[in-house]
């Protein structure tokens, strides 16, 4: 879905249109709204159980938070798509869909999922229901990409031993046996990789790091364009101090013992940690497909049950109201909702005047705060005389 689309949903009593009726208070919502800044859809909202006053009023608290959870859910599967498909947005863009349709087309066409949501339950119980299905697809989503991240730093780590410089690379493959003092109860070869700037001052000062550092045993392995490979032969007695003495003078010592066939277990362990991480990579994005899917269908039903509850609690019972999708971008939707303002604001009663040009202005901020105190306050704290709330899938 393109990131310049904004939707708005927009519910009006049904009193708006002189006959009451449904279609015509769509119609004059669209006539609102006007197509130079945004199309109006029906958006299907059907009844559910209303218990108390005290209780919508804490329902709609409940849902306004669980709103932003699954807003951040949304995003946080989008992030781990755009992560597994390198910032490919036109590949990113495939794998988000809602029942292998655009999220734009679903929210056009959205019913309420009566099936696995019951309108016959409590508001309460569908609440938590919502609350539990977006917090385990983000926690299996959690897993699986820790999963998959941690199976590519492995393979990273493989692929550095095998590509990288003789300072990190594996020497399976460069150390000959014959070079290595084994089985001594006395002595121990260390291999050292130094930089190539400074090879004639290892190789003044190596003998005198510290005692007992047999005379002459430097032999040079290997050399690429950084590093030169020098297997030196010290007393046991004294080899912790030779590394430490090594590294305090820039040069880094290799740890590594002379395994039978280590080169072929090696080549081994990359294919199959290869094979791996290419076996959950796809794992992960066929997880993050499905659960960008399921975390926007979750979302969305939020937003209805949010409307519904603030409906019941602006407009009052019995409920006869008209509910609208409003597709817009960020830009023209500050135009709607001033379109929106100026045919509905006697909605707002005492929130909304006009000055002396007949145009609607707000009450003070004391207003403002009565209005927040009772739950009526929009998204960002700002009161409108109608239920509305604006939302980007992204």
């Amino acid at each position: 879905m393109s990131k310049a689309t904004r939707f708005l949903l927009v519910s009006l009593p049904a009193s708006i249109s002189p006959s009451n009726n449904h279609d015509e208070a769509l119609t004059a919502l669209r006539s609102a709204v006007t197509t130079d800044y945004g199309t109006v859809s029906p958006f299907s909202i059907p009844e559910f159980k209303i218990g108390t006053l005290d209780a919508l009023v804490q329902q709609a608290d409940e849902l306004a938070k669980l709103d932003a959870g699954c807003e951040a859910v949304v995003g946080k599967v989008g992030d781990s798509l755009r992560t597994i498909l390198e910032g490919d947005e036109g590949k990113i863009a495939q794998q988000k869909t809602v029942n292998d349709k655009p999220a734009e087309q679903y929210l056009k066409s959205f019913h309420w999922n009566k099936v696995k949501y019951r309108v016959d339950k409590p508001l309460g119980e569908m609440i938590e229901t919502l609350h539990k299905e977006v917090t385990s697809i983000d926690n299996q989503v959690k897993e699986k990409y820790n999963s998959y991240n941690q199976i590519k730093t492995n393979l990273a780590t493989l692929q550095r031993k095998q590509t990288g410089n003789l300072a990190t690379k594996s020497l399976s493959n460069i150390v000959p046996p014959s070079l290595l003092v084994q089985n001594s109860e006395y002595l121990e070869t260390h291999l050292i990789a130094v930089p190539r700037t400074i090879t004639k001052d290892f190789l003044r000062a190596y003998e005198t790091l510290t005692p007992m550092v047999v005379p002459r045993s430097a032999v040079q392995v290997a050399t690429d364009d950084e590093f030169t490979l020098y297997a030196v032969t010290t007393f046991k007695k004294y080899s912790h101090d030779f590394i430490h003495k090594c590294r305090e003078s820039k040069w880094t010592p290799r740890d590594f013992k002379y395994k039978e066939g280590g080169k072929e277990e090696e080549s081994k362990e990359l294919e199959r940690v290869a094979k791996e991480e290419k076996k959950v990579w796809g794992e992960a994005l066929r997880l993050g497909r499905t659960a960008w899917g399921e975390s926007v269908m979750v979302w969305v039903h939020v937003l209805a049950l949010r409307v519904f509850v603030e409906t019941v609690l602006r407009y009052g019972l019995p409920l006869n109201f008209v509910c609208g999708l409003v597709r817009t971008t960020p830009k023209l939707a500050k135009k709607a909702r001033h379109n929106l303002d100026a045919s509905y604001s006697y909605l707002g009663g005492n929130a909304f005047g006009r000055d002396k040009k007949g145009r609607v202005t707000k009450d003070d901020s004391s207003t403002s705060a009565d209005m927040q105190a009772a739950g009526h306050m929009g998204d960002g704290g700002d009161y409108s005389p109608y239920v509305c709330y604006e939302f980007e899938i992204l």
